[in-house]
């Protein structure tokens, strides 16, 4: 295995989730005007082109010849760009590493601020929407099941809905350890899913600050509150509540926990949610352990394997991001999560230490200008279809004032000290808080409600 490889890998062993590669934790909060896109050829690479790519992906354990990397870049195929920013995730600062990066230079005309080069590369590529090359994945394929073996049946699938140009490494590996009620941290270094986690009633939850944040959860006459430090650690639950299944993912990423159902979904095939390790702008890829079928987490469908074959689409039950003194108040019989897990587990109170205060840290594209980047939206779909999206901090102070707050049907509630979305005739709908740049890039359509006094103003 070369060094640089060697690296990326033992990155896993510190980083995991809880923070990112140098050239990924640099964040500018404003993004530079985006370049112009590059021109590409139609057909296939050139046969030397592939030539050189078989050898450069063909030999990722044994050992990268920058002199092939070199040559791709003089190419003049822009779309092989792609490959060059997927090597640039795993070689860092190494002669593979900087080939890499003067041939995306030559390929795409542009000359990213070195100290955040994969980063901003990404973006552009995203931004553009380029073409990727004729056989992309399996040279993709390559390079990431040398990192991690446990993908490779998310590559298997031919048919996979999946835009492979999208993913991402995030740093940390697949979490496909058997069902384990104990929580067990991963040995390679994954982000372990929380099972059927330990509760206990309001009372036995003080050990929580009142001012601290949980994602709630009511249904069918039960409330339960997943405090945020320990969502953090874990960012994917697998729990019953009110009788039903559920699979809560957490993207800390997105600032994002949403909750679907997984006991209706698939021919009475059982799903269990777990975290891949990968992303799909800057969005956590969460998988079935059952099927290894790849989901869309914002939008719950699946996009490769049998799930995908079966045409499943998760739905989603309401999650409302509260501070946990209000939640209690607001559900007195709830349950939370016990300070341990129930897995003798010690959680800090702050896992992450602002790592996403200051904007993406991961690759993300471009980004809908009519909020701001991390603006704290609550997203639904309307029963038509609509996706609509409401800026929550508005959209609360609204509610307090005794103002109606709904859209397309979609209409908000207070909960706690957050918002909960319901139909206007009061059924169910699936809403959940994220980021404004998480919920946009995969709702472009999103129609957004704005306050009567931001409209007048």
């Amino acid at each position: 295995m070369t060094g640089a490889l060697a690296l990326a890998l033992a990155l896993v062993a510190t980083a995991c989730s809880l923070t990112a590669t140098d050239d990924v934790a640099a964040v500018v909060t404003e993004a530079p005007p985006l370049p112009p896109a590059p021109r590409v050829p139609d057909g296939p690479v050139a046969a030397e082109v592939a030539e050189d790519l078989d050898e450069i992906f063909g030999s990722i354990q044994s050992g990268v010849d920058p002199v092939a990397v070199e040559r791709v870049g003089e190419s003049g195929d822009a779309r092989v760009a792609w490959l060059m920013a997927d090597l640039l995730r795993f070689f860092i600062r190494d002669a593979t590493g900087n080939a890499a990066e003067a041939a995306f230079r030559n390929l795409t005309g542009t000359d990213p601020d070195p100290d955040r080069f994969w980063l901003v590369a990404n973006d552009y590529l995203i931004a553009w929407d380029l073409p990727e090359p004729p056989g992309y994945v399996g040279w993709k394929r390559q390079l990431f099941e040398a990192v991690e073996p446990g993908w490779e049946p998310f590559f298997a699938d031919p048919d996979s809905e999946i835009d492979w140009r999208l993913i991402t490494w995030g740093g940390v590996l697949i979490d496909d350890r058997p069902r384990a009620d104990d929580g067990s941290r991963c040995p390679r270094g994954c982000i372990p899913a929380l099972d059927d986690p330990q509760v206990t009633d309001a009372a036995g939850g003080d050990w929580y600050p009142d001012d601290a944040i949980v994602f709630g959860v009511a249904l069918g006459g039960e409330a339960r509150a997943y405090p945020k430090n320990i969502m953090e650690v874990h960012e994917m639950v697998n729990d019953t509540i009110g009788g039903r299944r559920l699979g809560i993912p957490y993207c800390t990423l997105c600032g994002s926990a949403q909750a679907f159902y997984t006991d209706e979904a698939a021919d009475g095939q059982e799903i269990e949610l777990r975290t891949s390790g990968l992303l799909s702008r800057s969005n956590k890829v969460m998988f079935d352990l059952n099927t290894f079928s790849v989901f869309d987490t914002f939008i719950g469908r699946a996009r490769s394997g049998p799930l995908r074959e079966q045409e499943v689409q998760l739905a989603q039950a309401s999650v409302v991001t509260s501070t946990w003194g209000e939640w209690k108040a607001e559900h007195p019989d709830t349950t939370i999560v016990a300070e341990d897990g129930g897995i003798g587990r010690t959680y800090a109170a702050d896992p992450l230490q602002g790592r996403d205060d200051d904007g993406p840290i991961f690759p993300v594209g471009d980004v809908d200008p009519r909020l701001p980047v991390q603006e704290q939206v609550l997203g639904a779909e309307a029963p038509d279809g609509t996706a609509v999206a409401f800026p929550v901090a508005a959209a609360r102070a609204a509610l307090d004032s005794g103002e109606e707050v709904s859209l397309a049907g979609v209409r908000l509630v207070a909960d706690g000290s957050g918002v909960r979305a319901e139909l206007v005739d009061g059924g169910e709908v699936g809403g959940h808080q994220a980021f404004w740049f998480a919920w946009s890039q995969f709702r472009p359509d999103t129609v957004l409600w704005m306050s009567p006094v931001t409209t007048a103003g």
